[in-house]
């Protein structure tokens, strides 16, 4: 954990004036999100002033696990899936508000929403794959290599006496 000390950025997002501290000082910096949380949580455990802090991660990286092959057949079958629900939603909401042929829009909205999802994704899948460009499917998530917990200069003494004094049982 690293010590108290004032830190050069001053944490003000523009436009985000809930994201800002005044005067924020690092109480650590730690190799994981769990680790941060863990101090968060022990200082509300203390009935610390919680709202005065932040976890700030930096050194931001995308990671990107591949998963697949994209084929047409894959991407249609998830489109139609996709559009069967949709079209099934819809034809909840006509049949709630509809005074005469309630059935007739359970059974075909779900099929019409089914087929253009299909469609579409047919002529997404044509241009999205030109060239072999993009033939695979992909989960992506952020990551930071470090996070450091923030807290505002006015109460940043109580918080690291609490956390000098271990862990709270």
């Amino acid at each position: 954990m690293s010590t108290m000390t004032a830190t050069t950025d001053p944490t003000t997002i523009p436009g985000f004036p809930a994201l800002a501290l005044d005067y924020p000082m690092s109480l650590g910096s730690y190799a994981d999100y769990r680790h941060a949380q863990q101090v968060v949580d022990d200082l509300t455990d203390r009935g610390f002033p919680v709202e005065n802090l932040m976890i700030v991660g930096t050194d931001l990286r995308s990671m990107e696990r591949v998963t697949g092959r994209l084929t047409r057949r894959k991407l249609a079958a998830a489109a139609g899936l996709s559009g069967l629900w949709m079209g099934l939603f819809v034809g909840i909401a006509f049949a709630l508000f509809s005074t005469h042929g309630q059935l007739g829009f359970l059974i075909t909205t779900p099929l019409l929403g089914a087929l253009f999802g299909v469609i579409w994704s047919q002529l997404g899948f044509r241009a999205a794959t030109r060239g072999g460009a993009r033939d695979f499917v992909s989960i992506t998530q952020m990551t930071a290599s470090r996070y450091e917990v923030l807290v505002e200069h006015h109460v940043a003494a109580q918080a690291h006496q609490l956390l000098a004094a271990g862990p709270h049982r």
